[in-house]
C-alpha cells in the first residue's frame, strides 16, 4: 500500500517545472491528484503522464487570481475525484523590475495570482479538511519570503504574505489535525530561473552564464535545484511524515 492511497491532492500550476514534479510525485505515493493552471495543453500532458503511471488524475484550466475560477475547480474537482486531502499552492508569477518603475498593474497581478490565489484555495479545501479531521496544506514560497529579492519588490512582498497566511493557518487550524507549511527553496531551474537569465542578459549585456551565476551567487546557492528537489520536501510533508510539522517555513538551498 502506498502512503497516500485513497487521498485527493490538488495542485496549482501544476503543468511545468515545480507543480509537474509535486503531482508526479504525489500520484506516485497513491494520491489522485487534481493539476490545474491556465495551460491545458500542459496540464493534460501531465495528467497523461500520471495515468500512463497507473494512477488517477484531473487537469482543470484555472487561474488562481480569480475567486469565482477557484470555486468552480473545487467545486469540479471535489464532484470528480472527492475532497481535496492535500492542498499545494505552487501557481506563481514574478516580474524583475526597480521599485521605482513597478506599476500598479504589476504590483497588484503579482500580488494576486503569488498571494491571493492561495488564500482563494485555502478557503476552498479548508471546510472539507475540518469535516474530516485531516489536511494538508502546502504553499510553495521562495527564499525570497525570508531574505527579499532586490529588483523583486512586488515578487518578495507576495512571498512574504504567502509565509504569513502559512504561519496564521497552521495555528487555527491545528485543532484539526491540518496541517500548513511553506516551503522556501532558492533558484529553481524552472521558467522563472530561465526568464530572470534572459531579462538580466538583454538588460546589462552579460552572458547567461554570467548571468546565472550572479543569481545563483545572489541567494548564496552553489548550484540550481532541481525541481524534484522541491518536490521531494512536499512529499515528505504530505504525508504521515508531515503530520508533526505545521507553522514551518522549510529551505532548500
Amino acid at each position: 500500500m502506498s502512503t497516500l492511497d485513497g487521498k485527493v491532492a490538488l495542485v496549482t500550476g501544476g503543468g511545468r517545472g515545480i507543480g509537474r514534479a509535486i503531482a508526479l510525485a504525489l500520484a506516485g505515493a497513491g494520491a489522485a491528484v487534481v493539476v490545474t493552471g491556465r495551460d491545458m495543453r500542459k496540464l493534460e500532458a501531465v495528467r497523461a503522464e500520471i495515468i500512463a503511471g497507473g494512477g488517477a488524475a484531473l487537469a482543470l484550466a484555472c487561474d488562481v487570481a480569480d475567486s469565482d475560477a477557484v470555486a468552480a475547480a473545487f467545486g469540479q474537482a471535489r464532484s470528480t475525484l472527492g475532497p481535496i486531502d492535500i492542498l499545494v499552492n505552487n501557481a506563481g508569477i514574478t516580474a524583475s523590475v526597480k521599485l521605482a518603475d513597478t506599476d500598479d498593474a504589476t504590483w497588484e497581478r503579482i500580488m494576486r495570482v503569488n498571494a491571493s490565489g492561495p488564500f482563494f484555495c485555502c478557503r476552498a479545501a479548508v471546510p472539507d479538511m475540518i469535516a474530516r479531521g485531516a489536511g494538508r496544506i502546502i504553499n510553495i514560497a521562495s527564499y525570497a519570503a525570508l531574505s527579499g529579492i532586490p529588483y523583486s519588490s512586488a515578487y518578495s512582498a507576495s512571498k512574504h504574505a504567502l509565509l504569513g497566511l502559512t504561519r496564521s493557518l497552521a495555528l487555527e487550524l491545528a485543532r484539526y489535525g491540518i496541517t500548513a507549511n511553506a516551503i522556501c527553496p532558492g533558484w529553481v531551474e524552472t521558467d522563472m530561473v530561465h526568464n530572470a537569465v534572459d531579462t538580466i542578459v538583454a538588460k546589462t549585456g552579460r552572458s547567461a552564464d554570467a548571468a546565472r551565476a550572479s543569481i545563483l551567487a545572489l541567494a548564496g546557492q552553489p548550484r540550481m535545484l532541481a525541481p524534484e528537489q522541491v518536490a521531494a520536501v512536499a512529499l515528505r510533508l504530505a504525508g504521515p511524515a508531515g503530520a508533526n510539522t505545521s507553522g514551518q517555513a522549510i529551505t532548500i538551498e
